[in-house]
This record gives structure tokens, C-alpha cells and sequence, in this order.
């Protein structure tokens, strides 16, 4: 009797439980993406640590032995060997993730991870210009998604799986977990959101940045110390500064695409490409008579917001880190355009009369918003690393930016949901 109203309770229990999901989906969805982002986000988070680490200990041992940077051409060399023999599958980095948005192909490759990696500090290591987030958002791609097949996600769950990762990698790579949640949306697809993405995107992107902070691992301090009261002035002069980080933006886009085509077309065995640029990012660094403009650039970031620079500093480092870059290095583009737009806004200060931290706040996050196609996520990074003080001002800068742009992008597999110019619009879309 006992065993047979056992059964009972439980037959009810079942029966409720299942009209409570029906009636109530979402709990389920909540419940799911939890544990999927809880797992993800630790791996992501302890990976971001350990890289943010050792690439710091890899520029200290750098700026500590500037000699090391002779060997640029033959570190460039040992990277293309790297992903010649062994990473030609993964080496589309980056537009890879975003095509396995589009369309979800097989799985990316988990050594899509150490390799991105070890290049990156090999870059960094001998001084090439790359940045950081390119190495984060593959690496934190090619740990989550070889959950998709034992966890038996669908095409459209492995969608949101690959978004949320690159939304973790975002935000503990820079220490803006929401707005690694929205760049997370946003790249995925430029102009629109996949709104059923947003919840695990968040969820990812703040477990990995908790986890990463809990490794003591540290993050850049940004200070904006004075925001001027909104005018209709200060908002021309931000509509001004927005559209040269528009074009600044553009031009950087067209520029590294067309100079990674030339190298291709010219040097047909890949492993040489990068050692060629080496030898050229190393023979501008001695015309130059200066290293300010080799890694990430961080102590000239800081220097923008504080003192004014030479007006030309943006267009080097744009220089350095697209012959970088476009030869075969490995790395991000990120850091690279905070520095060209933090100076660029810097070398605004000589005819804008705006505050020079201000400027260079603008700048920071503006050129990355129009190189790829994300103000949002911008907008949101700079009230997470600058407060929400400069609001309407780098909201203004970042929008200005994204639309003077144009159809450009870093990212050549990123597709314009909802293109910017009229000319292009298609009448159906707005019936």
C-alpha cells in the first residue's frame, strides 16, 4: 500500500512539474544556460587569467630587455611555421567564430586555443603591435564549444554557446562584463540583437570576469576626472570628434585588409610573411628612434588622458600595428585601436575644446565601435571603465563613429544586419 501511494505522489509530482515548465518555459531556459554559462564561464575566466598574466610578464621581460626586439622577424617566423604545419584550420581566428555563428559547421577545433596563444605571446614577446581580445575570444570559443556534442546542442543552441563565450572572453579580458555581454550580441550579427542570446550572454561574461579578478588578475584603471555640463556646443564639438573616429575607424579597416591581400599576393609561402613585416615593423622602429609604439601601448594610453601628445601618434601605431598584424602575427586588433583613438582624441584637444581626458575617453571606445560595428557594447565599456559621468558624450562619439564608418569592419565575416546608409536600405524590410 505504502509503495503504491509512493508512486502516486511521485505520478503527481511529475504531472506538476511538467505543466509548471509548460506553463512557465522560460524557468527551464534560465535553469539550462546556468549550468552551461557556469561551466564555461569558470574555464574562460581561469584561461583569461593565465593569459593576461603571462602576457604581462612577457611585456615586462620585453621593456626590460629591449634588445630582445631584434629578433621580431625570426619570432614572426616561428609563428607562421606554427599555424603553416599545424593551424591552417584554424588560422581565419576571429571571422572563423563568427561564420560558426552564421552557419554551425563541425566544432572548433579545441588547439585553436593553445595556438592562438602561444602566438600571441610570441608576438608580444619580441614587441610586434597586436592587441589582446582576438587571442581571448578564440581561446574562450575553442574551450566552450566542445561542450556543443556532449551536451547535444542544437544548431541554434551552439549559436547562443559561441556567442556567450565570446561575450565571457570580452568581459574578463578587459574587466566589462556587460559590455562583453552586448559586444557578445552585437559583432555576432552588426545591427541586430538575438535577443534570446542576452541571458546566457550576461551570465557567461560575469562568471568568467568574477572568476578572473578572483586569480588577482589586474586590469588598467582609466580615470576621467572632469565632464563638462551637456550644450548644444560640447554636442557639435562630440558629433565633430565622432566623425574622425568614424573615418579613422574606416580607414583602419580598409587598410589592413588590403595590406594582408598584398602580403598574400606577393609572398605565396606563408611563414615568410610575417618575418618580412618584422623586419619591418623593426626597421620603422629604428627610423622612429623610439619602442612607444610596439605591444599593447598601454603607458601612452594612460599618457592621453593626462598630457597632450604628439598629434601624430595615432597614425604610427595604426602604421606599426596593421604591418603587424596584416603579415601574420598573431594577437587582437582591440588594444591597438584604444590606442589610436584614445591619441587620436588626444590630438583633437588642439582644436576642440573639449577636456583632454575627455577626448581621449571618446576616442578610446569610438574607433573600436566603428571598426566593429558595435556602439553599444562601447558606450556600455566606457560607463564601465570611465563611469557614467561621460555618458552622453562618448554615447554621442561612439553612434557618430559607428555610422561614418561605413560597411567596413575589422572583421571581414561579420555581416551588416541593418545597413547604416539609406542607399542601401531594401524596401521590404521597413513593411
Amino acid at each position: 500500500m505504502f509503495k503504491k501511494n509512493k508512486k502516486s505522489v511521485f505520478r503527481i509530482l511529475s504531472i506538476l512539474i511538467q505543466l509548471f515548465f509548460r506553463k512557465y518555459p522560460s524557468v527551464f531556459f534560465v535553469i539550462k544556460w546556468l549550468f552551461v554559462t557556469a561551466i564555461i564561464g569558470i574555464l574562460i575566466g581561469c584561461a583569461s587569467a593565465f593569459f593576461l598574466q603571462t602576457l604581462e610578464w612577457a611585456t615586462q621581460f620585453r621593456e626590460n630587455q629591449l634588445w630582445i626586439i631584434v629578433f621580431l622577424p625570426l619570432g614572426g617566423f616561428l609563428v607562421g611555421l606554427l599555424y603553416y604545419y599545424f593551424g591552417k584550420d584554424v588560422e581565419a581566428g576571429n571571422n572563423l567564430l563568427l561564420e560558426s555563428i552564421q552557419e554551425p559547421a563541425k566544432t572548433i577545433a579545441f588547439k585553436m586555443a593553445p595556438m592562438v596563444y602561444l602566438g600571441t605571446i610570441i608576438t608580444h614577446f619580441f614587441g610586434g603591435s597586436a592587441g589582446r581580445e582576438g587571442t581571448a575570444l578564440q581561446m574562450a570559443a575553442a574551450i566552450a564549444d566542445q561542450f556543443s556534442k556532449p551536451l547535444k546542442l542544437s544548431g541554434e543552441d551552439r549559436r547562443i554557446l559561441i556567442i556567450s563565450a565570446i561575450a565571457a572572453g570580452f568581459g574578463s579580458v578587459f574587466g566589462t562584463p556587460f559590455a562583453g555581454a552586448i559586444f557578445g550580441l552585437e559583432v555576432s550579427l552588426a545591427g541586430r540583437i538575438k535577443y534570446k542570446a542576452l541571458f546566457p550572454a550576461i551570465s557567461a561574461s560575469i562568471i568568467a570576469d568574477l572568476i578572473t579578478k578572483s586569480l588577482n588578475t589586474h586590469h588598467t584603471e582609466y580615470i576621467i576626472s572632469f565632464v563638462p555640463s551637456i550644450s548644444f556646443l560640447n554636442i557639435v564639438y562630440a558629433v565633430i570628434a565622432g566623425l574622425f573616429f568614424g573615418v579613422c575607424a574606416a580607414s583602419f579597416s580598409k587598410t589592413i585588409h588590403k595590406t594582408g591581400d598584398f602580403f598574400k599576393s606577393k609572398i605565396s609561402y606563408a611563414p615568410l610573411r610575417p618575418l618580412i613585416g618584422g623586419i619591418i615593423v623593426l626597421l620603422s622602429v629604428w627610423l622612429m628612434g623610439t619602442t612607444k609604439y610596439l605591444g599593447l601601448g598601454i603607458p601612452t594610453i594612460l599618457d592621453s588622458f593626462s598630457q597632450q601628445l604628439p598629434a601624430y601618434d595615432f597614425a604610427l601605431k595604426a602604421i606599426i600595428t596593421i604591418i603587424t598584424l596584416a603579415s601574420g602575427f598573431k594577437g587582437g586588433e582591440v588594444t591597438p585601436l584604444f590606442f589610436i583613438g584614445a591619441t587620436l582624441g588626444n590630438a583633437l584637444g588642439y582644436f576642440i575644446p573639449l577636456p583632454l581626458a575627455l577626448l581621449a575617453g571618446m576616442g578610446f571606445v569610438a574607433v573600436f565601435a566603428g571598426a566593429t560595428n558595435t556602439p553599444i557594447a562601447c558606450s556600455i565599456m566606457a560607463f564601465e571603465l570611465f563611469g557614467v559621468e561621460c555618458g552622453v558624450y562618448v554615447v554621442i562619439a561612439c553612434v557618430v563613429s559607428y555610422l561614418f564608418s561605413g560597411q567596413n569592419s575589422i572583421y571581414k565575416s561579420q555581416i551588416i544586419g541593418k545597413p547604416k546608409n539609406k542607399r542601401y536600405w531594401k524596401r521590404d524590410e521597413y513593411l
